[in-house]
């Protein structure tokens, strides 16, 4: 195979999403991209009646729409430094839990995770007036992420005169860049309740397409009737809404549809397994044939049944009519599960606790993980919702589960227990921007003030920093003890800003800068932060194991049995780099300016190219 990059140098931001755009236009049509640039009188042209220029068209806007696009498409040269020391099972686990601003992350994991991931599951906040709407900073966002990690005073309330806007600006670039990372069969759920659902239906029909919308779905949250006077309607009731990257390649599979529910056993030892039954007899509202049924005990039935005496007399021969109580009771027919899984059964657009979970069965659940009788969340969600959407996104070995709002952790522990109950091998990246828990910042609301000081209260007993990403982790360590899978780990990764000097345009000092590019790194970086950052940016899931090996006296990292060979040391001799080509890798990384010198370099490239390394990069 011909070498395509030897020596080229490593861009220190992530992906160019505009440039993805016009290369998508210029496949579709050619004629209309030139030079990189789009001739749009000319696309006018080839469009022709199909454009819509008139003033009254119909089009969703509010104030920082425009703005919220160029987020979504704007770089960074922010990365995610590796955090070993609160990870578990770092060195085999494939699962991350990533703290920081979830745009910024999202925009982070464009070039490793781009269409890799299978499901997003996110419950964002509801903008109810009380839960915090990050603002984000369209100049630097990771200086302002930064500056405000405590997010302190960062709530919506409905005085404000861009109540709703605010909550679109926040949600929208997080959408459009979180449909970059779904595979061409992937799901979106998000969860939402009567505040926004019109307003994220309308920003979800533009993002993903009017057509790709595959359900509206009604959850019932409560396992109770509210007792509020004060309201007309109470709120029993959430949405979920669910979008498909594209409707045609969503494949449908009955086992993936919906889990079955209700008792499945098998008393009688049928060879064909576990059954359930319904009754044959009709209801009162039904109609069907009469006929005389006999028990096995010799009594004579009389009824109205759901088939004729024809296939009754075969289902009976074929040991698919059941008669309870010890054979006097009316007959039921037989329903098996594994001949259900496989014809499949749609799921409904309604979804009540009894098979969902609710909120309370969800609060019950962490008050006994926890080991406390105080409420630690506010609304958590339970585990059976979160499985039953893996379960329609037809989940299987290796495909990763992405949520960007993850919040108490329920998608990580839904993963976790979906893994201990199928055997399969599901992955999880879960974002979590470390919300402090200040009960000072509540005001008005006694009860949601009591809850965060409950968490807060938790997490210093653990001497631990007191906020919604550590709770959040907590919470997962405590579950993985509990569903044995092949990998109950994680790695922790932060959002930080680049590791490399060079990469950093976020400097006021110039002349401090040009002293600092004597040095690699930043100070308080070092080289393990910056191979991640050459991974992430170089398009390398991250989670991949990496090998540490000595060659000629130097540092390299393997990844993929030396498919990839990452070299990061300065002064770098001819030795080094004939020992990398032995080795026979397909891509190698090494940092520009750490060759011995310009000579050694170039002869570097050369030996490379020779041993058939299709693709070098430098940093």
């Amino acid at each position: 195979m011909a070498s395509k990059n030897i020596g080229e140098k490593m861009d220190g931001a992530t992906r160019n999403l505009e440039s993805d755009n016009v290369s998508a236009l210029a496949a579709a049509f050619p004629e209309v991209v030139a030079d990189g640039r789009v001739d749009f009188e000319k696309l006018r042209l080839i469009l022709g009646e199909d454009i819509d220029d008139s003033e009254e068209r119909y089009s969703f806007n509010w104030p920082g729409k425009r703005d919220a696009i160029k987020m979504a498409i704007s770089r960074t040269t922010g990365t995610l430094r590796p955090d070993k020391a609160n990870s578990k099972d770092w060195d085999t686990t494939q699962n991350m839990f990533i703290e920081g601003d979830n745009l910024e992350v999202l925009r982070s994991l464009q070039n490793s995770y781009r269409g890799k991931v299978k499901m997003i599951y996110i419950d964002p906040p509801y903008n109810t007036g009380k839960d915090f709407v990050y603002k984000d900073d369209f100049k630097d966002n990771i200086r302002n992420y930064k500056e405000n990690a405590s997010l302190e005073g960062q709530s919506n309330p409905e005085t404000a005169g861009r109540y709703h806007t605010n909550w679109l600006n926040m949600m929208y670039p997080r959408l459009r860049l979180a449909k970059n990372l779904l595979k061409d069969d992937g799901v979106i759920f998000i969860s939402i309740d009567d505040h926004e659902v019109h307003n994220l239906r309308k920003i979800c029909d533009e993002i993903f397409g009017e057509s790709n919308l595959m359900g509206h779905i009604h959850w019932r949250r409560r396992s109770n009737q509210p007792n509020d006077a004060t309201k007309m309607i109470g709120l029993v009731a959430e949405h979920v809404l669910v979008y498909a990257k594209s409707k045609t390649n969503y494949t449908i599979s009955g086992v993936g549809k919906i889990k079955l529910t209700g008792t499945f056993t098998n008393p009688d030892n049928d060879p064909r397994g576990e059954w359930a039954s319904k009754p044959w007899k009709t209801g009162s509202s039904q109609s069907g044939t009469r006929y005389l049924v006999t028990t096995p005990n010799g009594i004579q039935l009389d009824e109205e049944w759901m088939g004729d005496s024809d296939n009754y007399e075969k289902l009976l021969a074929d040991n698919r009519i059941y008669f309870p109580d010890n054979g006097n009771g009316s007959p039921r027919k037989k329903y098996f599960k594994k001949e259900r899984e496989a014809e499949g059964q749609s799921a409904s657009n309604w979804w009540p606790h009894t098979e969902s979970g609710s909120n309370q069965d969800a609060s019950k659940e962490l008050k006994k993980l926890f080991d406390t009788d105080k409420v630690l969340f506010t609304n958590p969600k339970p585990t059976e919702l979160i499985n039953r959407c893996l379960e329609l996104a037809n989940m299987d070995n290796g495909d990763i589960a992405l949520d960007f709002f993850l919040g108490s952790g329920t998608t990580a522990e839904a993963v976790q227990k979906y893994n201990a109950e199928t055997g399969k091998r599901i992955r999880f990246i879960g974002v979590q921007i470390p919300e402090d828990l200040n009960p000072d910042t509540v005001s008005g609301d006694q009860k949601l003030k009591a809850i965060i000081k409950n968490a807060r209260d938790f997490l210093l007993t653990l001497n631990k920093p007191a906020n919604i990403f550590e709770l959040a982790r907590e919470r997962i360590l405590r579950s993985s003890s509990i569903y044995s899978s092949y990998d109950s780990g994680f790695k922790v990764f932060k959002l930080d800003t680049t590791n490399f000097r060079e990469w950093d345009t976020d400097t006021a000092d110039i002349e401090q800068s040009l002293l600092d590019a004597l040095n690699t790194f930043k100070e308080g970086r070092n080289e393990e932060d910056a191979l991640y950052e050459v991974l992430l940016k170089y398009g390398v899931d991250i989670t991949e194991p990496v090998e540490e090996l000595t060659l000629a006296g130097k540092k390299v990292y393997s990844l993929a049995g030396n498919y990839l060979l990452v070299c990061l040391e300065k002064d770098i001799t001819l030795d080094t780099v004939e020992a990398m080509a032995a080795l026979k890798p397909e891509r190698v990384v090494c940092y520009d300016d750490g060759f011995a010198d310009e000579d050694v370099k170039q002869n570097s490239l050369e030996t490379l190219k020779r041993a058939g390394v299709t693709d070098v990069r430098v940093v």
